[in-house]
């Protein structure tokens, strides 16, 4: 195989691996409305993006339930909810597994918030945050949204590291609040 055959099909295989990571729709930027969603949580029952008009919102992708990192990030944000919950920030998660899998996850770790089952992975593309892993399963990328009371996008962390993660977006959104000006 002469070089510049073997340089094309080394740049075309590097070009494919890229391409499978990268997300479906661009990610909605900060001052854009945050997509609208309706999606089931771990109990059946359906939630809007317009139920919690007025009110912040920490909207968290993560890849799969019960995993490692994922149960890191939860866990984190469970033990923070207070904080949260002073902060008048509501609290949800967001993966492509089934309601049955968040019920098990969220019951197997004393959650008190809400996960929201996206198995048709319609809004993880929407939010731009779909990716495929190891080229051939689609989840959510760990990213997470601050929107406003007004649905916009305040804050977009990507591609977070579970570890601490929480408390970063506490402080965010305590910074977010105090210079907040509705429009």
């Amino acid at each position: 195989m002469s070089n510049v055959l073997a340089s094309r099909l080394v740049f075309l295989f590097a070009s494919l691996l890229a391409f499978a990571g990268l997300a479906v729709a661009a990610t909605p930027t900060v001052g854009s409305p945050a997509p609208a969603f309706k999606l089931q949580d771990q109990g059946g029952k359906w939630h809007s993006l317009s139920d919690y008009k007025g009110k912040w919102i920490v909207l968290y992708f993560y890849p799969k339930d019960d995993t490692p990192g994922c149960t890191t990030e939860a866990c984190a944000f469970r033990d923070n909810i207070f904080a949260f919950d002073k902060e008048g920030a509501v609290v949800l998660g967001i993966s492509v597994d089934d309601i049955t899998d968040h019920k098990a996850f969220a019951e197997k770790h004393s959650l008190p918030f809400t996960l929201l089952a996206d198995p048709t992975k319609q809004v993880t593309k929407e939010y731009g945050v779909l990716k495929t892993y190891m080229g051939v399963m689609e989840m959510a990328r760990r990213d997470t949204f601050i929107i406003d009371p007004q649905g916009r996008v305040a804050k977009h962390y990507e591609s977070v590291n579970p570890d601490g993660h929480s408390k970063v977006v506490l402080d965010d959104l305590k910074a977010l609040k105090a210079a907040y000006k509705p429009s």
